[in-house]
């Protein structure tokens, strides 16, 4: 079993105004890496930040934490090699916004950067698994992407269990809505990478939601191996 549980808080629920403190911070509290969203208005209806931020981010922070670019954007093509100059880390492009998935992993491995495949609630993972063995990442969405603060789709389970049971040693990442409330139906179901955000973020004790929040998923990996 290769895969272990990784947390990643999703920086945009941080004060924005202090986006490079807040990244410091979330990695002095002991996440395994960093979530950033980019929406671009068309592929959803919200707008955040694109690559010059990332390269303030990263000058800021240094070259350790790790990003990944979660690329909620309708031509994410155009971006693959920009994020990577950028200092993006992994480059995780959505089903549903390309034609040429196979084109685009083969555009982001050769830029440098690890990938990951999202897909929204209403994509089915039967679509997804056609790319599995040729991606670092699979995200299964637990909210409609675009907006933070809603609520967690149990629902989305049975695609993360589906991918675990088809592709063992794959990373699979949830995100939307996931916090100490909703992470043990995550871990059950097979995810082990969790994109956390006002549940880590907006928290007294960031380090104790991280690290029960890693618990969780570890403690579901180690059964995992024991049951097998």
């Amino acid at each position: 079993m290769a895969y272990s549980a990784k947390i990643g808080p999703s920086i945009l629920s941080s004060d924005l105004s202090c986006l490079g403190s807040e990244c410091v911070r979330m990695m002095e509290c002991g996440a395994d890496y960093l979530h950033l969203d980019v929406m671009d208005g068309h592929f959803v209806p919200n707008i955040t930040f694109g690559h010059p931020m990332v390269e303030c981010l990263r000058k800021t922070v240094g070259q350790d934490p790790f990003f990944d670019m979660h690329m909620m954007v309708s031509r994410p093509e155009q971006w693959v090699k920009p994020m990577a100059a950028a200092g993006a880390n992994q480059y995780t492009f959505h089903l549903e916004a390309t034609t040429n998935p196979g084109n685009l992993i083969k555009e982001i491995r050769e830029s440098g950067l690890k990938v990951g495949l999202a897909i929204k609630p209403g994509t089915t993972v039967e679509e997804l698994a056609p790319w599995a063995k040729q991606i670092d990442m699979a995200l299964v969405m637990t909210v409609e992407p675009g907006f933070g603060g809603q609520k967690f789709m149990e629902d989305m389970m049975p695609k993360v269990s589906w991918l675990r049971s088809q592709f063992p040693s794959l990373d699979i990442e949830v995100d939307g809505g996931v916090g100490l409330e909703t992470i043990h139906k995550c871990a059950e179901a097979g995810a082990n990478m969790i994109v956390s955000g006002s549940a880590v973020i907006g928290s007294d004790d960031p380090r104790s939601v991280i690290a029960l929040l890693r618990t969780a998923v570890a403690e579901a990996i180690q059964k995992r191996s024991l049951d097998r």
